[in-house]
């Protein structure tokens, strides 16, 4: 790979990070996009970034983190997928001024910004409003909001987990309920 303009890749960076609202404040698109890592890889011509070494991508209360990122675009310029690797790598985000942050850990996790797909592979866990969701793997449509999680077919696992887990927060009711 060789050293080349930052610009392309940035506004594809820019697209990918803006569109994936269904988890996102809708400020967040609107924000500067930071990325922070020891070292950078951009080559143009064949559409891939790689950022290397306790890297940190940030747009509003979006985060991504992980010792690896790597962001592939098309040959029209759009990303096809970005991929955060760590011990764990970890996405958080807030999906509205009402919500808690959410936030998802996995030794890889990958952005499908075509479909809005988000994929945690070994050791994937999601924590929302007290909630977790453990297993395998983790995938979350943020466009329709469907959450599948089950075994890492196809994968090398780490920590093989044959079971999802999940706990799930009792719903508080409002006090006047509760007071009768």
């Amino acid at each position: 790979m060789r050293f080349v303009k930052t610009f392309p890749l940035l506004l594809s960076l820019s697209a990918a990070l803006g569109s994936a609202s269904a988890w996102a404040l809708p400020t967040d698109r609107e924000q500067p996009i930071r990325v922070q890592a020891d070292s950078a890889e951009l080559d143009d011509k064949q559409g891939v970034a790689v950022y290397r070494g306790d890297v940190i991508i940030t747009q509003g209360t979006l985060k991504i983190t992980g010792d690896t990122v790597t962001i592939t675009q098309t040959a029209q310029g759009d990303i096809e997928v970005f991929t955060s690797v760590g011990k764990p790598a970890y996405y958080e985000q807030k999906p509205s001024a009402d919500k808690q942050i959410v936030k998802a850990y996995g030794l890889t996790i990958q952005y499908f910004a075509a479909n809005e797909r988000i994929v945690l592979i070994d050791q994937a866990k999601v924590i929302q409003e007290g909630n977790t969701f453990e297993g395998e793997k983790i995938v979350y449509d943020t466009q329709r909001q469907i959450v599948n999680a089950g075994r890492a077919t196809g994968n090398n696992v780490t920590t093989p987990r044959p079971r999802i887990d999940m706990v799930i927060q009792p719903k508080n009711k409002p006090a006047e309920q509760q007071a009768q």
